[in-house]
């Protein structure tokens, strides 16, 4: 009996995989372009843009920032974490070190994909804020790149305005190029940084 009962055990094992069954491997992100099958034409649709599926995650940056009314001049490292809270609203939370230490960003997103707009609203630890409006576009290669031009806020008695232009450039990383302007001053270069997606190690079989 105890034989019978070993022998059915053991093939419930091998039918089920047992306990050691290897999980599906996650699945890298994906291009929003659908496989046409066929090279792409002028016409074809350009898809809106999935914020969800491109951002949902957490990210790793550096960048390098000259000095400025928002601090001084170094690398700033971290990671940005973006959750969705519906299907127009997200949050993106960075935890970073720079030249004065550590601070964070708190920034609440509003994308309206139909109209292709976009606006935040970012709170930073270091003692100021600021909000944009924005527009995004592509092409038909699959890339994106979003717009965002700030108001004006003040920081350190200064009136200081930003501009970024995200460059979506695959699923698994995005280029910031940004710039400032202080006082109605020209936009100058504030560097240029890349974030990169953090993707699940696959499990050990």
């Amino acid at each position: 009996m105890i034989r019978s009962w070993s022998t059915a055990f053991a093939s419930v094992l091998l039918l089920t995989g047992g306990g050691d069954a290897q999980q599906p491997a996650p699945q890298p992100p994906k291009s929003q372009m659908p496989d046409l099958g066929r090279p792409t034409k002028s016409n074809d649709a350009l898809p809106l843009f999935d914020f969800a599926s491109y951002f949902t995650g957490r990210w790793t940056f550096e960048w390098d920032v000259p000095e400025s009314v928002l601090g001084p001049a170094g690398t700033l490292t971290g990671t940005t974490t973006y959750t969705r809270i519906d299907d127009t609203f997200f949050e993106a939370i960075t935890e970073a070190t720079g030249p004065t230490g550590k601070f964070s960003t708190n920034e609440t997103i509003g994308y309206q994909k139909s109209n292709k707009t976009v606006a935040r609203h970012v709170t930073d630890s270091r003692g100021f804020a600021f909000t944009q409006i924005g527009t995004i576009g592509g092409d038909l290669g699959g890339y994106y790149t979003i717009y965002f031009e700030s108001a004006p806020s003040t920081v350190g008695g200064k009136s200081v305005r930003l501009r970024h232009t995200m460059r979506l450039l695959s699923p698994v990383n995005y280029k910031v190029e940004t710039r400032i302007s202080v006082d109605g001053g020209p936009f100058t270069n504030f560097g240029s940084p890349w974030w990169r997606k953090d993707i699940p190690a696959s499990p050990r079989p």
